[in-house]
């Protein structure tokens, strides 16, 4: 049978709202994976992770990181097949409603805005406590470097570089790409000056803490238990978080079916090698001790850089505070756009508010959901930085749990998206099915055995809210709020409940008045 004229127009006017109005063919390759890198954000991730992980898994640091790229590069795989068919800047929002349903999808998108608003309060932290330190080291006077300490100073700033970062998120993917270039450049060099001089001082016996190298280091199966392992692979899959954001700007990269993918898998192999180098050239240097500088330190764990500075760069160590500063400054920028794109096409489907699909004409960037993401970032850190510091410290356990979460189910939608194509070909099997299957498989095990372990007030910090975990309160409890805001967004607009507005074979938003139009034709 023809399709009618007015059907033709659904179609017709269907395509043309396809286009979010984001730039396009604005990042290549290199600009991809250069995002990806600062979103990631060695320098930062390192110095908050190194600590923990050394008193969850002692000297197996450099194994239990090995075991968090694992999945990470078999979900990549999910993210990558997923895309060359369905390149969308909902990312795991809009692949997993096509493979599961509107109620699954809306949560997936939830989980993956959560975790990106409380990484960014951390992210925000570090970087105002690094920024006064390195002022500290340029005029030598310690109130300085300690002001980060204030809390209402280091709250007034941290404001400040929110709105820094949001403005120039705000200006689009032209600006924030250039400045990433720079930030990005400056902590990788600095970081191998760092692994460098570690591994002379370890080796040359420039200090006292140094410890030999052993390839037992890398063996995960010395993990002393289940518990510690679950929980050091927790820290690792936080500190590969961020790699994704090469697919969120899908729609702003050349070739969009193709290039984010392989983004993707580029910038996971870029951060493993700085992790293992890093890692282990630190663990050479300072050991594992519990005094000074040594790795297991409970009073340096949250900032070891600022520890090792000066014992493994000398007068250098200032370079070491500027990277720090400098990744979790551009990550804070970066990490900006996987939320306000996911807020923009669930906007766009109809799963929020119509203000987060607002575009700004010039800039071509998601502005409402932009500045969203800034203020909601900037309540939340000021709320945990003023309830207790070592919540924010509990946020980087919890954030775990999330990535857990919506990585898994990505990886799963993955599967079931292609059920039907996986015996096609040997390449389907792995890339579409068992790589995909795997890595959800090994995070959600992970997510079940936290979210039961963090129950405990001893996980973490030792913190507790109502009798309960710290970690679990922010990890699962926020997790469950989504549940909430879910159903009192459906009864609000029901249409992407209905599946009205994105389905499996959906490439585009059609409106309801079209479907109910489309409808009564039929009849």
């Amino acid at each position: 049978m023809t399709e009618s004229p007015s059907k033709n127009k659904i179609a017709a006017d269907a395509e043309v709202k396809e286009d979010k109005g984001l730039r396009h063919d604005s990042v290549g390759i290199l600009g991809s994976v250069v995002l990806g890198v600062s979103c990631v954000a060695p320098a930062y991730a390192l110095t908050a992770t190194l600590g923990p992980t050394v008193g969850e898994v002692g000297l197996q640091m450099p194994a239990i990181f090995l075991a968090g790229f694992i999945p990470m590069l078999l979900v990549a795989y999910a993210y990558r097949e997923l895309n060359n068919v369905a390149p969308d800047c909902g990312t795991s929002f809009t692949w997993t409603v096509k493979a599961f349903g509107p109620h699954i999808g809306w949560m997936c998108g939830w989980g993956l805005v959560l975790a990106t608003v409380i990484v960014l309060s951390n992210l925000v932290g570090v970087a105002v406590t690094f920024f006064y330190l390195m002022l500290g080291n340029i005029f030598g006077s310690q109130s300085i470097g300690a002001l980060g300490d204030n809390s209402l100073v280091n709250v007034l700033t941290t404001l400040v570089f929110v709105a820094a970062a949001t403005a120039i998120s705000y200006r689009g993917m032209t600006a924030t790409k250039e400045l990433q270039y720079v930030l990005v450049g400056l902590q990788v060099v600095v970081l191998a000056l760092f692994v460098t001089m570690a591994f002379a001082g370890g080796i040359g016996g420039g200090s006292s803490l140094a410890i030999g190298f052993s390839w037992s280091w890398l063996n995960p199966f010395a993990i002393q238990s289940f518990t510690a392992f679950m929980a050091g692979l927790s820290l690792s899959i936080f500190i590969f978080w961020g790699w994704d954001t090469t697919l969120t700007v899908n729609e702003e990269t050349t070739a969009s079916d193709k290039t984010p993918g392989r983004a993707a898998l580029l910038t996971i192999l870029t951060i493993l090698g700085i992790y293992m180098l890093v890692a282990i050239s630190a663990q050479m240097f300072a050991g594992i001790g519990t005094e000074g500088a040594g790795l297991g330190n409970p009073a340096t764990e949250d900032n070891v850089f600022a520890a090792l500075s000066g014992p493994v760069m000398g007068g250098l160590g200032i370079a070491l505070f500027l990277a720090v500063m400098a990744s979790a400054a551009s990550s804070l920028q970066t990490t900006f756009l996987p939320a306000a794109r996911t807020m923009l096409a669930m906007s766009y489907y109809k799963a929020a508010p119509e203000h987060f699909s607002r575009v700004h004409p010039r800039f071509q960037s998601p502005s409402f959901a932009t500045m969203f993401s800034g203020v909601a970032t900037a309540i939340f850190y000021t709320l945990m930085m003023f309830i207790s510091e070592n919540v924010l410290v509990d946020t980087i356990y919890s954030l775990g749990l999330m990535i857990a979460f919506y990585y898994s189910l990505t990886a799963f939608s993955c599967v079931w998206y292609f059920r039907g194509e996986l015996l096609a070909s040997l390449k389907n099997f792995l890339f579409k099915g068992l790589f995909p299957g795997l890595g959800g498989i090994m995070l959600a095990i992970l997510f079940v055995k936290t979210a039961i372990d963090t129950w405990d007030p001893a996980y973490g910090t030792g913190g507790t809210i109502f009798g309960i975990g710290n970690v679990f309160v922010l990890g699962v409890g926020l997790l469950l709020l989504g549940i909430v805001l879910m159903f009192a967004w459906r009864l609000r607009a029901p249409a992407f409940f209905r599946g009205e507005t994105l389905t499996r074979d959906t490439a585009s938003l059609v409106t309801e008045e079209e479907l109910v139009g489309e409808s009564e034709e039929d009849r």
